[in-house]
């Protein structure tokens, strides 16, 4: 086979990836108080046994209000390294790389959990007040958020920087800013969410201003040796909201300031947009982000099969294939895709007499 498939190694500044599938930040819910937990040691763990090569966290909160629920993920206090680290070494142990996605869910914070509902949590049930560039509210039954101001936003900053120093301490050896999916990054990116009048509202220099500002603080603190991923949502699938062209512009900007790779999802900051779902379909950001900016990109969203993968990474449509639900239904994707598509890869010591092309 050729030297540009699933099952090719990949290499970013000093890290090397084993293969080209990485496990997607995948919100778990079951924390308390931010801690990682048993359920996140044996969840992460399990897919780096699995055999994907890069495996992140779910999204940990930079600020406690950054949480989606108040069972997210958190790393905001020193408290929350030493577990964060026990999971990290494990999942090195069985030859992944762990990866750690740095987050702040704006004003789609402060709801309950999907199973419960996913409805927003008052304050006098446990919950707070969000914030986003602008006081509007997500959807009609969302909390109302207050206009995060100056001196605000830069503590957001200096969360993002301290937790990437955190991740560093936890042992992860890639970080992914999450700028996607309608939280606070990705809300400050697009004016349906941010009508502001000053430096960080109106154009698209200042609507970038807060994400350039978050990479440069994290890049900072950040050795030179190891990536840093940054997940856009390159569109919010509305018209007059944020689209492919201002993807492309931002992601020449984001390599610029250091960003290493760029995971292609969208969506999820307009309540009701109409988004054309089906296998792949959003394969084609990544695609044209890798070719015009000449960084290396992510594919996400209904990758179901080794053979689609395979063919994402053969065409060059993206350089890793970022799989979560297939994940969740199958923690050992990547034993199965090498099965299929006929690739001797290592397989953990344990597992070696269940390897069909060892045995027979």
């Amino acid at each position: 086979m050729d030297d540009s498939h699933l099952f090719s190694h990949f290499q970013l500044r000093e890290i090397r990836f084993k293969n080209r599938i990485a496990v997607s930040p995948m919100c778990q819910y079951s924390s308390i108080d931010g801690f990682a937990t048993d359920w996140h040691l044996v969840h992460l763990g399990s897919r780096a046994v699995g055999g994907a090569a890069l495996v992140f966290t779910e999204a940990a909160a930079v600020m406690p209000q950054g949480r989606i629920t108040p069972y997210d993920l958190g790393i905001w206090s020193d408290n929350h390294i030493d577990y964060l680290a026990r999971i990290a070494d494990f999942i090195h142990a069985q030859g992944a790389i762990a990866g750690i996605q740095l987050a702040h869910a704006g004003r789609k914070a402060s709801t309950s959990r999907p199973w419960e509902g996913g409805s927003k949590v008052e304050k006098d049930n446990g919950g707070w007040q969000v914030v986003a560039p602008s006081a509007l509210a997500f959807a009609a039954d969302s909390l109302v958020p207050t206009e995060l101001n100056l001196g605000q936003i830069q503590a957001v900053v200096a969360a993002f920087a301290m937790a990437a120093k955190r991740a560093l301490e936890a042992n992860f050896k890639v970080i992914e800013i999450h700028s996607a999916h309608g939280y606070l990054l990705h809300e400050f990116l697009s004016p349906l969410s941010n009508i502001r009048k000053d430096n960080y509202g109106g154009s698209f220099e200042n609507r970038i201003r807060l994400l350039l500002e978050v990479v440069q603080g994290v890049r900072q603190v950040w050795p030179d040796e190891y990536p840093l991923f940054v997940r856009i949502s390159a569109t919010d699938w509305t018209e007059k909201g944020w689209a492919l062209n201002d993807s492309v512009m931002l992601s020449e900007r984001l390599k610029a300031y250091g960003v290493d790779f760029i995971d292609c999802s969208s969506g999820g900051n307009v309540a009701h947009a109409n988004i054309p779902v089906g296998p792949g379909y959003q394969t084609p950001f990544a695609e044209r982000i890798r070719d015009e900016c000449h960084i290396a990109t992510g594919a996400v969203g209904l990758i179901v099969s080794p053979a689609q993968a395979d063919h994402i990474i053969r065409t060059q449509q993206a350089d890793m294939v970022l799989l979560a639900r297939e994940m969740l239904r199958d923690p050992y994707f990547p034993l199965r895709a090498a099965r299929e598509l006929r690739q001797d890869i290592t397989w953990p010591s344990q597992y070696l007499r269940a390897n069909p092309l060892k045995n027979r």
